[in-house]
């Protein structure tokens, strides 16, 4: 399964929306419910799922999905 792919399932399940669709451009603008506490549960999630972690400058860093799934995609590739 895609990188991307994974993150949709676990967007989907943070946000209960199953009709969610990633796209690079997406920002939490664009989610209904993408406040602070779901982006903590999103990362923390996203965490489990690529068994990852995240330092706090790159949590606030990201500006869209896009670069959120390219620091997944580099972490995954250094772990």
């Amino acid at each position: 399964m895609s990188t991307q792919s994974r993150a949709t399932t676990v967007f989907r399940k943070v946000f209960g929306d199953s009709s969610l669709e990633l796209r690079p451009e997406l920002t939490a603008n664009d989610v209904e419910g993408w406040d602070s506490l779901a982006h903590i549960r999103l990362i923390v999630s996203l965490e489990k799922e690529f068994k990852i972690k995240f330092k706090t400058t790159e949590v606030i860093s990201f500006k869209n999905v896009g670069e959120l799934l390219t620091l997944i995609e580099a972490k995954i590739g250094s772990a």
